[in-house]
């Protein structure tokens, strides 16, 4: 009998998160032959586009419609998935700072094994679910097995498992009555923006990032002039922020700003999962980092081992030759 998996899944204006495609990914490689059903929690029309979107990935879109879920409440979510999930079931959740807060306690809740930050899994022979996460910044790759006999929580990481191209044409089926009743003692209040700095790099379609290999914050100027070459914009990682070299504004992550270039410049960037969860829509990745053993080679198209203060003036050299 083929298990039965399910995907929560997160969205945004409309339009789902791309961990969305990823979880669906990710649950074929727990078993490549189970009809996989995909929850969506919201209210009215941004819902159901949401729903529509992800038909093609997911062979059930669970759609449940309320008042109450106009924001992801993840004491509110999490009480509904214990009331609607099967026995025995397994959950994938993204780890973004969401499901880090729905996950542990889900597990709980559902007396079910608990798995988090997974980037890649192996398979599962007798009911033994074999992962693989990151320890030490991602410089240790760490085997875990799990027993998931009475069920899992998997917090898969965002950007661990490319999407598939499908086209499976879910059915959406309304469970919004089986959530009737459900309250939290935490409640949503309001959203309060972030500010948006002299760049809004929300919007930029190519990013020069750096990192804490900038070491100095007047070497910042040395990306600037790269990214003038580029006609690209600054960003930046969360250690170049604490320092004060850059404002909030700029830096990319789970904690900062979620972006979705086309191109994307890691310079002195480790990778950790909270900097690559602020990277969104699959951009074209160049890493430069004199630490070959860096996370983030593990998700570059293109990566260079080397000081990034002596490799990126040359390149900035040779985009001003090739401009004329």
């Amino acid at each position: 009998m083929s298990r039965q998996l399910f995907a929560y899944i997160t969205h945004k204006n409309s339009a789902a998160d791309d961990s969305a495609f990823e979880l669906a990914a990710a649950a074929k490689k727990i078993d490549a032959n189970a009809s996989v059903t995909a929850i969506v929690t919201g209210k009215g029309e941004d819902l159901t586009k949401v729903c529509g979107q992800i038909t093609s990935a997911f062979a059930k879109v669970w759609k449940i419609d309320g008042d109450a879920f106009a924001y992801p409440n993840a004491e509110l979510i999490r009480a509904m998935l214990v009331k609607i999930l099967p026995e025995k079931s397994i959950t994938l959740l993204a780890h973004d700072t969401f499901g880090m807060d729905l996950g542990p306690g889900l597990s709980v809740k559902l007396n079910a094994s608990f798995i988090s930050d997974v980037v890649d899994i192996e398979g599962v022979k007798s009911d033994i679910l074999k992962t693989i996460r990151q320890e030490y910044s991602g410089q240790v790759s760490t085997h875990v097995s799990c027993d998931i006999t009475d069920g899992a929580v998997i917090n898969i990481r965002p950007g661990s498992f490319k999407p598939e191209e499908t086209s499976i044409g879910g059915e959406i089926e309304d469970k919004s009555s089986e959530a009737e009743g459900i309250t939290a003692k935490r409640k949503y209040i309001e959203i309060i923006e972030a500010e948006i700095g002299d760049v809004d790099i929300t919007k930029s379609e190519i990013l020069v990032s750096v990192g804490r290999g900038i070491e100095d914050e007047e070497n910042i100027e040395i990306a600037q002039e790269l990214a003038d070459a580029m006609g690209a914009d600054v960003s930046c990682s969360r250690p170049i922020v604490d320092a004060k070299w850059l404002e909030k504004s700029r830096q990319v992550g789970t904690s900062g700003q979620t972006v979705k270039p086309k191109v994307y410049l890691a310079l002195g960037i480790s990778g950790s999962f909270q900097h690559l969860g602020g990277i969104k829509g699959s951009p074209f990745i160049v890493a430069v980092n004199k630490n070959a053993k860096a996370p983030i080679f593990q998700v570059a198209d293109i990566g260079i081992v080397d000081d990034l203060l002596d490799f990126v003036p040359v390149l900035t050299e040779k985009i001003e030759e090739l401009k004329g």
